[in-house]
């Protein structure tokens, strides 16, 4: 009598139900992990914001800063003027076409207060676009410092008040 080689049915569930308990495992990990990424993409998106900002303030002191997100990109190959800042990646200034970007929303707007003629004021904003992307919504103004909502809200932060109202992130 001659002994089949191969493995047995016994053996072969044994495999597989290994596999399927480590992916067990690994699988809301590397969903936390995304989520972190997509997080600190978000937070360094809003700075990229921030930076922008300013620069464009800088350049047109006649009219402060831009009342869109989408004046701070511009088309490639950008050339720089009052319409097209030139200053961000054009994916961010657009706020991916309407879709975000690494599962985010992003906005910001600038407006004049206390009788100014130029736009001397700017929030920016950064929310996940579901539970799924993110944990927690971002801001800035014109101090530059990013505050950061609670963990756990995901909602954009409505306002130039409400964002100035939050704790800086630590």
């Amino acid at each position: 009598m001659q002994k089949e080689k191969g493995f047995s049915l016994i053996e072969l569930l044994i495999v597989v139900a290994i596999i399927l308990i480590i992916a067990a495992i690994a699988i809301p990990n590397l969903m936390r992990a995304r989520m972190s990424a997509d997080d600190s993409s978000a937070a360094a998106s809003v700075r990229t914001i921030n930076t922008s900002e300013i620069a464009y303030f800088g350049a047109y002191p006649t009219i402060g800063f831009p009342a869109a997100l989408a004046t701070l990109g511009g088309a490639s190959p950008c050339t720089p003027s009052i319409a097209t800042g030139c200053l961000i990646d054009n994916f961010l200034a657009t706020n991916g076409g309407g879709i975000g970007k690494s599962g985010y929303n992003f906005n910001a707007t600038g407006s004049a207060s206390g009788g100014s003629l130029v736009n001397n004021q700017f929030y920016s904003t950064g929310a996940p676009l579901s539970t799924q992307y993110g944990t927690r919504s971002f801001c800035s103004i014109e101090d530059a410092v990013l505050r950061v909502q609670p963990a756990g809200t995901l909602t954009l932060v409505a306002s130039y008040n409400a964002c100035s109202a939050l704790l800086a992130m630590q």
